[in-house]
């Protein structure tokens, strides 16, 4: 059956290229790493990341395919993500990216954490401003929204301060560790204010 929508981005576009750096204002966003391991291991051994992404690293082994697992999904264009990094300093902060692509329907999920010592200082939002702006401009999506547990009220605040309005409420969308969660939807589209 042949489409009737062209799709928003064309396939390639990202998986055929090499996955970017991407500056911004006090932030930046670089390629996962197999030596980045240890730092991610390190990161998920923190309470609040594990609660809220539900999931343990205990050894750079499980991290090396986790980070694999992100490069391979940057080469298949189901998803990329980033290391949060300060621009003097090449040292984990945390992690943004889009947890889901859909090149065709030019839409993304983003997702984010920051590890515990760098909290605090505004990276989540700057980081999560700096690429959804790269991909509502440079990749040409329509679409980047974000979701978080409306048991999260720090996630909702990094969501707001990243432009990400407020969109509604789905109930017991979101399974954790203790049940499941009514999770709020933000989003920004191509054209809102940055």
């Amino acid at each position: 059956m042949p489409p009737l929508i062209e799709p928003v981005v064309p396939a390639g576009q990202l998986g055929e290229t090499e996955q970017p750096v991407i500056l911004g204002e006090g932030v930046r966003l670089r390629p996962w790493r197999l030596d980045d391991a240890a730092a991610l291991r390190d990161a998920f051994g923190d309470e609040a990341i594990q609660r809220w992404h539900g999931r343990t690293i205990d050894t750079d082994v499980e991290a090396e395919t986790l980070i694999r697992g992100w490069q391979h999904a940057w080469a298949t264009e189901a998803a990329a993500r980033w290391v949060i990094t300060t621009p003097d300093e090449d040292v984990l902060a945390g992690q943004v990216g889009a947890r889901t692509l859909d090149l065709a329907e030019g839409v993304a999920e983003l997702s984010y954490w920051i590890a515990a010592p760098a909290r605090g200082q505004g990276l989540a939002a700057q980081a999560a401003r700096v690429l959804t702006d790269w991909l509502l401009g440079e990749v040409g999506l329509h679409r980047v929204e974000l979701q978080h547990s409306t048991a999260n009220p720090t996630s909702c605040a990094v969501a707001e301060r990243a432009g990400f309005p407020a969109e509604g409420t789905r109930r017991e969308a979101g399974l954790h560790a203790d049940g499941w969660h009514d999770m709020h939807v933000h989003g920004r589209v191509a054209g809102d204010p940055a």
